[in-house]
């Protein structure tokens, strides 16, 4: 028989179980990705040059290089650099591979968004007095953020899919998981074919949800 549908539901649980890993790398992963994205997209517009050349260096750098080259560099190269070699778990430098990663592709959505404010209101806050964080927390980013919310949620979605790079540095998520399984069982059909089905559900959901936000945040302009 092709398909063992008793086999498939005997699987289930394993697969869940390492779903939830799959999921918890991909919400912290990305949340890392958006504070840091925002933190660079901050230094390659600042007015210092160092700064600004340093942040456009580093998010060109990471750009032009590989996801996994760069998660091997932190779980398995960081630990070894002299005075400052930092070891983490498999999981901690999975999470901030990503974060890393992303954030610097959140950094170009983010600039687009901030040049996107028309210049009226920036000097419409020069004008009222506005400190710079008030500027920026009350008057720019609101109107930055709404129009980029559907593009943050593709790059969601595509670090969901890249979770499986990280059983690279030995973090059991969903796609290792379904191969351990078909290697004991011999059988790669129900476990792999329900990772796919799996990965499509919540890439799904995920497109619902960040609709749903768009539509909100629209709502209210």
């Amino acid at each position: 028989m092709l398909w063992n549908w008793d086999y498939a539901l005997s699987i289930l649980p394993s697969l869940l179980e390492a779903l939830q890993v799959t999921i918890y790398a991909t919400i912290m992963g990305f949340a890392f990705a958006l504070i840091f994205g925002l933190l660079l997209a901050f230094g390659r517009r600042s007015k210092i040059r160092v700064l600004s050349l340093i942040s456009g260096a580093f998010v060109e750098f990471i750009r032009s290089t590989p996801l996994l080259a760069q998660l091997f560099f932190i779980f398995y190269a960081l630990p070894q650099l002299p005075y400052v070699g930092i070891s983490l778990s498999p999981l901690t430098a999975g999470i901030l591979g990503l974060g890393i990663h992303y954030s610097t592709y959140l950094s170009e959505v983010y600039r687009a968004g901030i040049d996107a404010v028309p210049r009226g209101q920036w000097e419409a806050a020069i004008a009222l007095n506005f400190s710079k964080g008030r500027t920026w927390l009350n008057i720019i980013l609101p109107q930055a953020i709404p129009p980029i919310v559907p593009v943050l949620g593709n790059y969601l979605i595509g670090m969901f899919k890249d979770t499986p790079m990280l059983s690279a540095v030995t973090v059991v998520e969903l796609l290792l998981t379904a191969r351990i399984i078909g290697t004991h069982s011999f059988r790669f059909i129900e476990p792999f074919t329900m990772v796919g089905i799996l990965f499509l559900v919540l890439s799904y959901i995920s497109s619902l949800g960040v609709q749903w936000l768009e539509y909100r945040l629209n709502s209210r302009t």
